[in-house]
């Protein structure tokens, strides 16, 4: 992220390269990075002949080059900007001549996502004295909370603990869908507000009390009648509660019990560490290390890995999901 903000910051100098090479698995600050320099190199005057978007499957490497080498209209620099880059990546060693000569009149970007180019191989080694390389990488389930309070506290807002850990669980690690879900609570809340689980909720209609984080809580308290509960509400909402999306958050939460186990400092500071979770969190965890003992968690883990199985239809086919829900949390709590 500072990456992207020294980045931003040396456009806005207008401290330009001649090329910029956005790649990597991770599509949101490509993007980010793509429309700032759309929008803000040029003014919209200069737009009119000096701006152009290609798209990879429609044009060649020759094409693009044969763009970046003209000569701006009335204006200090053109912009060529290639969206899905990564339909080019057959020929994208073919850039390499241009790579060594870039014309200085045009910022030339590529959006090349969900690829990175081959690091030992002259094209990359080439734009790395010439150009901008910016590799976005997939972030981890652990690094969404904390990027989701740094983006809400750089807009004013701010987040529970509980309430980025469900907009985790609920979206995943796409970026662009947590920010747009971000920016529909931003429209119908006032700066400076404190983001609940409630407002999520009332705004996104994540259930604050039927999710994955609520049910792995109740696990690792030992709540059996809430436990059912939020099972119950799973298997009558099938669609918005998939079966082995709750599987997959329940062997995270036990292989990170199981961790715990292993550790010999168990103070709140050193388990937050080892398990890479908000120090908020750590008691939950600790107390499920106490009610679930290491042999009891490794059996869980290895039940978990059958019902995940069982959930994509393999061996239980007619089997509703709610009732595999019920007899997996037996396996768990029993």
């Amino acid at each position: 992220m500072e990456e992207v903000k020294q980045l931003v910051s040396d456009i806005k100098n207008r401290k330009f390269k001649p090329i910029y090479f956005l790649m990597g698995e991770e599509p949101y600050y490509i993007d980010k990075i793509s429309d700032y320099i759309q929008e803000n190199v040029l003014t919209e005057e200069e737009r009119g002949f000096n701006q152009m978007v290609l798209y990879g499957r429609d044009v060649t490497v020759d094409d693009v080059v044969g763009h970046a080498k003209r000569f701006p209209m009335m204006a200090e620099y053109q912009v060529i900007i290639v969206k899905e880059a990564q339909d080019l990546s057959r020929t994208i060693e073919n850039f390499l001549a241009y790579a060594k000569n870039p014309q200085p009149s045009t910022i030339l970007v590529f959006n090349y996502k969900y690829k990175s180019l081959d690091k030992r191989k002259a094209l990359y080694k080439e734009l790395k004295k010439t150009a901008i390389i910016h590799e976005s990488k997939k972030m981890y389930d652990n690094q969404i909370p904390t990027w989701i309070n740094r983006v809400l506290a750089g807009q004013n807002y701010s987040i529970t603990p509980k309430g980025a850990q469900m907009l985790t669980e609920f979206l995943g690690t796409d970026l662009s869908k947590i920010s747009n879900e971000l920016d529909k609570l931003k429209i119908v809340l006032p700066a400076g507000t404190q983001i609940t689980p409630e407002l999520i909720e009332e705004n996104i209609g994540i259930s604050k009390d039927y999710n994955n984080f609520e049910l792995h809580k109740a696990i690792g308290y030992r709540d059996v009648l809430k436990a059912n509960k939020i099972i119950k509400y799973f298997g009558e909402n099938p669609k918005d509660n998939p079966m082995v999306l709750t599987v997959g958050f329940l062997h995270t939460y036990f292989t990170k019990v199981l961790h715990l186990h292993g550790l010999s400092d168990k103070s709140s500071r050193s388990v937050a560490a080892a398990l890479k979770i908000s120090p908020y969190f750590t008691e939950e965890y600790i107390v499920a290390a106490k009610n679930y003992p290491m042999k009891k968690v490794s059996g869980i883990i290895a039940d978990l890995r059958i019902f995940d199985v069982k959930g994509k239809g393999v061996g239980a086919n007619a089997v509703p999901q709610g009732d595999l829900l019920k007899e997996l949390l037996v396996r768990i709590m029993y």
